[in-house]
């Protein structure tokens, strides 16, 4: 447990660094014809042979899992709904990376369906959980200092589902895959202040334990001269 909680945030810190580098530099030069603002990450991912967009996704979702495992550990507010609603974001971006979309103009096959749906789940899982973390992290003397940054962000990803789910259906799909980005934007944003504040109180309690450890043998010295 001890190393769980030592390695999961910095884990989790790695993994969304390495999956925003290694998204935003598979957007550059696969295909010419490609328009990120006009096609979503699942299309552009399956037209990407080098694969570098699917890889991100899994890798990011596994180190969602490890910022989980790594908040559970240090006692943050996430049990409940929270906790479920973070592994279903960790889940579904490790099933949509395996299970890819059809291409571009293709009709949906069974594996096209599986995907759309647990991108589905992933998008509204994240926002939700960043929602209900909010007034639970405000009540938390330790995580109260990031309680309004993670509100914002929960909220931009809240506006972030409106605006893709009106794009997708009325809006008829227009500069969708520039919706779909900012969404990930937030929705990366969040995770990334969580991860971040947990690296921050995990560091402050080692040099805490580790300053009591070494002024122990001082005071024990003390103590026993009195004596």
């Amino acid at each position: 447990m001890t190393a769980v909680k030592r390695l999961s945030p910095w884990i989790a810190c790695a993994s969304i660094l390495f999956s925003v580098v290694a998204v935003v530099a598979g957007q550059f030069g696969p295909d010419p014809y490609l328009d990120p603002m006009n096609i979503t990450v699942s299309e552009y991912a399956v037209s990407d042979r080098g694969g570098v967009t699917e890889v991100a996704m899994a890798v990011l979702g596994i180190g969602s899992l490890a910022l989980l495992l790594g908040l559970r550990s240090a006692g943050a507010p996430v049990k409940g709904a929270p906790q479920w609603l973070l592994a279903v974001w960790s889940g579904a971006l490790v099933v949509a990376a395996v299970v890819p979309t059809t291409p571009i103009g293709h009709d949906l096959d069974l594996a096209a369906q599986i995907h759309r749906y647990v991108s589905i789940a992933a998008f509204v899982s994240l926002p939700a959980a960043g929602a209900l973390l909010v007034p639970r992290l405000a009540s938390d003397a330790s995580w109260k200092p990031v309680a309004r940054v993670v509100e914002w962000v929960a909220l931009a990803g809240g506006f972030g589902l409106l605006a893709i789910t009106y794009v997708a259906m009325p809006g008829e799909r227009v500069m969708i895959g520039l919706v779909e980005r900012l969404l990930l934007g937030a929705e990366v944003a969040l995770l990334a202040v969580l991860a971040g504040w947990l690296v921050r109180l995990t560091w402050q309690r080692s040099a805490a334990r580790t300053a009591m450890a070494a002024n122990f043998p001082t005071y024990h010295r003390f103590i026993a001269s009195r004596s």
